[in-house]
């Protein structure tokens, strides 16, 4: 997905897996909620044309919905900071996501020229059904053990490495890996600098 962060820098970002793209349309605590758009169904339409799904997935969203989807979208910041940082998964979190993935997903279709599309009369609660899946499938599948925070001190961006050797650290090189870069080179070159001054 392409990404706008506050300071006004554009990126890409792939955060590996749908139910972790969810994430990017705010959440709990001070800094998520710097980027919240659930606050009205436009922001979470907006999401689903952004993200993986493909903008030609039509939703329609009632009030309720809505709140449900924001509230499963907090829960799965809690599941995935769980899985980062070794610790139990909270068994109302799980309670809410297996509820959410009860109702019958999203329904894909092929066209008759080959196309991938979706079936007619798209729901929030389809919509929330297929991403609440697709986490049971992060959480209990074979990449589990990869779902990363950025390395940066000042991101909380979380993703699935799925990168062959499992070595990403971060969420996108052209942002927080070459600011890394950055000041890694301009600390070597200060430590350089001071080793080279003559001594008093």
């Amino acid at each position: 997905m392409t990404l706008i962060h506050p300071d006004g820098q554009v990126f890409r970002f792939d955060a590996g897996a749908l139910c972790l793209e969810l994430l990017l349309t705010g959440g709990p605590g001070p800094v998520a909620a710097r980027f919240e758009v659930l606050d009205s169904a436009e922001g979470l339409l907006d999401w689903v044309r952004r993200c993986r799904l493909g903008p030609e997935l039509d939703v329609t969203v009632t009030a309720c919905e809505l709140e449900r989807v924001r509230e499963v979208r907090n829960v799965l910041w809690g599941l995935a900071r769980a899985r980062t940082e070794g610790r139990a998964y909270a068994p109302e979190g799980l309670a809410l996501v297996n509820e959410a993935a009860a109702p019958p997903p999203l329904v894909p279709r092929m066209t008759a020229d080959g196309v991938h599309a979706w079936g007619p009369g798209a729901t929030a609660t389809a919509l929330l059904s297929t991403v609440a899946r697709d986490a049971i499938d992060l959480f209990t599948g074979p990449h589990a053990d990869r779902i990363r925070e950025c390395g940066a001190d000042n991101c909380a961006l979380l993703f699935v490495d799925t990168s062959r050797p499992g070595r990403r650290r971060w969420c996108a090189m052209e942002r927080c890996g070459n600011r890394h870069k950055v000041r890694a080179h301009r600390a070597r070159a200060h430590g350089a600098g001071e080793a080279t001054e003559p001594l008093p």
